[in-house]
């Protein structure tokens, strides 16, 4: 086991390694820019080196800071949270070529699904429903172009290869349309992801957000930890998730499950990592897999009870991996709702001192947060400031405790979402369960 591990990341997720680490005797080192000095995560570290100022391209991108700093405080492995460069093949690359060990998957996996196009041929390979569309990159001539479309059938979604995180996507209903939209996309692509290369699928006109949960040893173990919907979207970012996804048959989601875990043993996975899907008519198709920890890996560790960022660590210091399939049991119900710093219904970023912070408590309440009374939210950063989780042994009364928790937490000096989180916990589509990935944007279209 591991002695010193560096986090390279910040806010909620830092304090998360943080303590998954102090549980298992393994001390610390957490890297900070200027803004975040003041940290409650690096108040608790046992080291901590500022790596450079606020921006991130300064201090969290910085790889060679990174590096330095786990060079003069000894560490013997990085931890990368998600985000900044959590999918970075190259660094995953050059934190091992620097002896240290990264944890998280092999840069070469990294790699293969960080690519959609090599993403999706290797699940085809692996047997795993994908979205019908493009073979692989769209081609330069036109005229196959619109030939592609056409047999895929439209609406059609033009999507950047390299892409992630909501961008470098356009959907297109009219052939007219076409040529420019994959223009467009691939000037896109080619300024944010430094690769223009696009690809074509169906755009599903009301599926679900439907997740898979792995973890995996490298070889050829791997267990499914059960399923998240994470429909509840503004702008292809999450705004709540939960575990397991009501509505769906479980013999459906048993049968993806189990294709997900070969999928994981065909490529010699290793880690933590998450399958997404689209679901529709009874139907999924996966649209992409990310390499690492994700923010809603919160609600199923609450209903399978399994600690995933303390199995990454195992998995990675080389313990034998004693997870089997029958091990994994879904017990309950649970809720994650991400509070933000913004206005509640305009989404603008609402950075400053938090005057004010009191947690909900209760039973079956959790609450992931870096933020103290005094804290001052960075304008720098993503505006996730907590996540708010609740669990329940129904679904019912899991919404319920959430409804409680939001009445209780009060936070001021910086706006919050909260009051959206309050207003869909009454809401009748989302009691009812799931609605799709659409559903959002338009209620909120519907706002006076």
């Amino acid at each position: 086991m591991f002695e010193k591990i560096l986090i390279a990341n910040r806010g909620e997720i830092a304090l998360r390694i943080q303590r998954a680490c102090r549980e298992l005797g393994i001390k610390t080192v957490v890297v900070h820019s200027e803004a975040d000095r003041d940290a409650k995560y690096v108040r608790l570290a046992d080291e901590s080196v500022c790596i450079g100022p606020a921006p991130a391209r300064d201090s969290y991108l910085n790889m060679p800071a990174i590096i330095s700093a786990a060079e003069v405080t000894d560490a013997e492995a990085i931890h990368p949270g998600y985000g900044f460069l959590a999918e970075n093949a190259d660094f995953a690359e050059r934190v091992e070529k620097s002896g240290f060990v990264f944890i998280g998957p092999r840069p070469e996996s990294i790699r293969l699904m960080g690519d959609k196009v090599s993403a999706k041929h290797a699940m085809i390979a692996a047997g795993v429903p994908v979205v019908p569309g493009s073979e692989g990159a769209l081609p330069d001539d036109p005229q196959e172009i619109q030939r592609i479309a056409r047999e895929v059938g439209y609406p059609v979604i033009i999507k950047a290869a390299g892409g992630g995180g909501g961008r470098g996507m356009r959907v297109v209903y009219t052939e007219a349309a076409l040529l420019n939209a994959v223009t467009m996309t691939r000037s896109e692509a080619g300024a944010a992801f430094n690769n223009p290369e696009v690809y074509l699928e169906k755009f599903l006109e009301n599926p679900r957000h439907i997740e898979i949960q792995v973890l995996a040893d490298g070889g050829r173990n791997a267990v499914w930890l059960g399923e998240r919907d994470c429909s509840m979207q503004r702008r292809h970012q999450k705004v709540i998730e939960e575990a397991p996804a009501p509505g769906i048959a479980r013999r459906l989601i048993e049968r993806i499950g189990e294709r997900c875990a070969e999928a994981c043993r065909k490529i010699n996975y290793r880690g933590a990592g998450t399958f997404e899907f689209l679901y529709e008519n009874g139907e999924f198709f996966f649209i992409e897999m990310n390499t690492r920890i994700q923010v809603e890996h919160t609600v199923t560790e609450m209903v399978t009870g399994i600690d995933l960022v303390q199995q990454q660590i195992l998995i990675a210091a080389g313990e034998k991996f004693l997870l089997r399939q029958r091990d994994v049991v879904i017990k309950g119900h649970s809720i994650e709702c991400r509070i933000n710093a913004e206005d509640a219904f305009k989404f603008t970023p609402s950075p400053g001192r938090i005057t004010s912070w009191h947690a909900p408590g209760g039973p079956g309440v959790r609450l992931d947060s870096h933020v103290y009374t005094g804290y001052m939210v960075p304008p720098n950063y993503d505006s996730m400031i907590a996540k708010l989780i609740t669990y329940g042994d129904t679904r019912q009364q899991a919404i319920a405790r959430m409804e409680i928790a939001l009445s209780e937490m009060a936070v001021e000096g910086v706006q919050t979402n909260i009051p959206l989180h309050r207003e869909l916990m009454q809401d009748a589509r989302f009691v009812e369960g799931g609605t799709s990935i659409h559903y959002l944007e338009h209620k909120l279209s519907q706002r006076p």
